[in-house]
């Protein structure tokens, strides 16, 4: 497995994102007890967010957040992905 930073860059619907927040962050929790979600938070005052996930490849991290409830309301505008080789500190193999 290898870690992945996954930026998203937020729409600008607002109301809906604060809407669908709460199962948005039950399912990145879901995924943190799993072991897959390392890390996730917003960015940039909210605008956006970074998630550190373990997974086979880059499409296989992005599969995964394909279920996210912000990705399925149309509330991701954008989104990339990097593999990340840690080499020190706590996600460091």
């Amino acid at each position: 497995m290898s870690i992945f930073a996954v930026s998203y860059t937020y729409s600008d619907d607002v109301a809906t994102r604060d809407e669908v927040r709460p199962s948005h962050r039950a399912f990145l929790r879901a995924l943190n007890t799993d072991g897959v979600v390392r890390a996730s938070g917003p960015v940039d005052g909210g605008v956006g967010a970074l998630l550190i996930l373990e997974a086979e490849s880059a499409d296989a991290a992005l599969a995964i957040l394909d279920e996210d409830p912000f990705a399925l309301r149309g509330l991701v505008a954008e989104r990339g992905v990097r593999q990340w080789d840690v080499v020190i500190g706590g996600l460091a193999e």
